[in-house]
């Protein structure tokens, strides 16, 4: 599976919600993607630790470039940072991305998805 649909993308508010999505994805063997409804939002998470795996340097520049391409600023501004600029952090283990809405978090995660379950990307 190199693709998540955006109905697919698991959204948790516990705890025991986000262990038992850990733990599946562990046990499967794939990389955790999965929707947190936070107190001021959504965040999408992303996770290889588990699979002692990274995103090469490359895939992660692209990811940044990609998410922050999809962020809309007003014309002739950019945001201060790297991760103001993708709205968030996405690093090459990890990677959390704030979105507005659990549509827009669900559509960014299956977006992200592409970078972060093709095992090809991972170094």
């Amino acid at each position: 599976m190199d693709h998540l649909a955006s109905s697919n993308v698991p959204v948790y508010e516990s705890r025991d919600e986000q262990r038992a999505i850990w733990d599946r994805c562990r046990d499967r063997g794939e990389p955790v993607l999965a929707v947190r409804n936070a107190d001021r939002g959504y965040i999408v998470k992303y996770d290889l630790q588990h699979l002692d795996a990274r995103l090469s340097s490359g895939v992660v520049q692209s990811l940044r470039d990609r998410v922050r391409s999809r962020r809309g600023y007003p014309t002739g501004t950019d945001p201060i940072s790297e991760a103001e600029g993708v709205g968030g952090e996405a690093g090459h283990v990890s990677g959390e991305l704030h979105a507005h809405s659990e549509r827009a978090a669900r559509e960014l995660a299956s977006h992200v998805s592409g970078f972060v379950l093709d095992r090809g990307n991972w170094a």
